[in-house]
C-alpha cells in the first residue's frame, strides 16, 4: 500500500507542483516527442507535464491520468484546452487498450506506485510499436538536497524518522541505472538513462518548511503523523539546517532525477 496521501491539490502544488513544472519542459525535450500524437500522462499529479506537453507540442492530444481525483479535478478546473483530458486511473492497470497511445510519459510518480514495475509494463503495453516511453524519478539518496537535509535530521532524532528515510530512499527506480535496466528488461530498444537538474528556490524557511503542513506526499504524511512535541523538535532543528549559520531567507536547493527513454 502507498504511504503517498493525495487529497490536497493547493498543497501538494506548494509541496511538489511548483517543482514538477521547472522539471517538466528539460524532461520533455530529453524524451524528444514529435507532434501531432496522442500521449498519455501516466500519475500527472496536479497537471504539471501534461500542461508542459500541450504548450511544447501545439497539434498533441494529452491525456492525464492519476489515481487522485481531486488532483485530477483540480488539473481539469485549470484547462480549457480541448486537446486535454484529466481521468482518474490505477498506473498499474490502465484501462487503455494495448497500443492506443503514440508515447506515454510519467514524471516523478512511479517510485510510488507500490507495483511499480507492474505500472512500467502498462506503460509499455499501452504505447504502439516505435512509439515512446519516458519517465523521471527524483535522485532521493544522491540529488534532491532539500529532501536529504529533512530526512537525514528526522532519521537522528526519532526512530521513526530513520525508518521513514530508509523506505523513502530505497523506492524502486530510485538508484543509479534502475530504470534503465526495467526499460531494458521491457523489451524497449534506444534505452538511454540520464539526470536533468533543475533549482528549488525557497524565499524562507517558511516557504520551505510550512507547504509540507498540508500532509501531502510521503513526507507530509510523515511530519503531520508525529505528535506535537516531535514535530516542534523537528522543525527546531531543520530551522537550524535551514539557516545554517545565516539569516533567514532565500537559499537555493539543487535538485536532480534520473529519467529514461526507450522505443517499443
Amino acid at each position: 500500500m502507498s504511504s503517498y496521501r493525495a487529497n490536497d491539490a493547493l498543497g501538494y502544488q506548494q509541496t511538489m507542483g511548483r517543482w514538477s513544472s521547472q522539471l517538466a519542459p528539460p524532461f520533455i525535450q530529453f524524451a524528444a516527442i514529435p507532434d501531432t500524437m496522442r500521449i498519455l500522462d501516466v500519475g500527472c499529479g496536479t497537471g504539471s507535464l501534461a500542461f508542459a506537453l500541450a504548450d511544447k507540442l501545439p497539434r498533441a492530444s494529452i491525456v492525464g491520468m492519476d489515481y487522485s481525483q481531486a488532483f485530477v479535478d483540480y488539473a481539469q478546473s485549470k484547462s480549457s484546452n480541448p486537446r486535454l483530458q484529466f481521468e482518474q486511473g490505477d498506473a498499474a492497470a490502465l484501462r487503455y487498450a494495448d497500443g492506443a497511445f503514440d508515447a506515454t510519459l510519467s514524471l516523478l510518480v512511479l517510485n510510488f506506485v507500490p507495483a511499480a514495475e507492474q505500472a512500467a509494463r502498462e506503460m509499455r503495453r499501452v504505447t504502439r510499436p516505435a512509439g515512446v516511453v519516458a519517465a523521471a524519478v527524483w535522485d532521493f539518496k544522491g540529488g534532491l538536497t532539500f529532501l536529504r537535509l529533512l530526512a537525514d535530521t528526522a532519521s537522528v532524532l526519532d526512530a521513526g524518522g530513520e525508518a521513514f528515510r530508509a523506505k523513502q530512499f530505497s523506492a524502486p527506480f530510485t538508484g543509479p541505472g534502475e530504470l534503465a535496466a526495467t526499460w531494458s528488461a521491457m523489451g524497449l530498444t534506444d534505452v538511454v538513462q540520464t539526470s536533468l537538474t533543475i533549482r528549488m528556490e525557497f524565499a524562507s524557511f517558511a516557504d520551505y518548511w510550512t507547504p509540507w503542513l498540508s500532509g501531502q506526499g510521503t513526507v507530509g504524511a510523515y511530519l503531520t503523523g508525529l505528535d506535537k512535541g516531535k514535530l516542534a523538535q523537528l522543525e527546531d532543528h531543520m530551522r537550524r539546517a535551514y539557516l545554517a549559520g545565516a539569516d533567514d531567507g532565500p537559499r537555493s536547493f539543487a535538485a536532480t532525477a534520473w529519467a529514461v527513454r526507450g522505443i517499443v
